[in-house]
């Protein structure tokens, strides 16, 4: 099967993702500066979120580049991987609202950690397909980060018990980790592309 409504219709339900989290936000009351202070910990959590989801369309545009073809069981886990990620706000939310108390924190990770493991399937599936030569299971190679990202996670949602401060945190981390552009997939793309190493 070809890629491109696969492609299309991810595009499209992680934009409404993206809506439906800004939607969430709510105007303050008043016109002074200060009365932004309540609100404080939505934007917070709503931008962490926002940073996800953009990191996740980012990696998702670039894994479906690196491949020729799909099958069904690719788009059952597309499916499994979009509904994890259209969780997002309503945990963002759920965590902003009550200020990163200890269940809405580990909630959030819960998801996270789902998200992780739904992206890890997806990209298992599709490197199955396109074969362990393909450009794609190249560039992924061991997945270090990927595997990082789960240990981090597991760990962030343990310490949320004890304090939900120092789960986010953690879970801080692993976006920054993934924010710095991995270039893996490009560099092996192009060079296959080129016949360079």
């Amino acid at each position: 099967m070809k890629k491109g409504r696969l492609e299309a219709f991810s595009d499209g339900v992680i934009a409404i993702i993206i809506t439906i989290m800004v939607l969430e936000l709510r105007v303050p009351a008043g016109n002074n500066i200060r009365d932004l202070t309540p609100v404080i910990p939505v934007l917070f959590s709503y931008v962490l979120s926002f940073v996800y989801i953009g990191i996740y369309w980012n990696n998702h545009h670039h894994m479906l580049y690196a491949v020729e073809r799909i099958n069904g069981a690719v788009l059952w886990a597309n499916l499994n991987l979009l509904f994890w990620l259209s969780l997002i706000p309503f945990v963002t939310a759920w965590m902003g609202e009550n200020h990163f108390t200890k269940w809405p924190v580990i909630l959030y990770g819960v998801i996270l950690i789902m998200n992780a493991l739904a992206y890890t399937l997806l990209c298992r599936l599709l490197i199955r397909e396109a074969g362990p030569s393909s450009p794609l299971a190249i560039a992924l190679g061991k997945d270090w980060k990927g595997k990082l990202s789960l240990v981090i996670y597991g760990v962030a949602i343990g310490l949320a018990f004890l304090n939900s401060w120092l789960g986010f945190g953690l879970y801080v981390i692993v976006a920054v980790i993934w924010f710095i552009p991995d270039r893996r997939i490009e560099k092996t793309v192009s060079s296959e592309i080129t016949g360079t190493e």
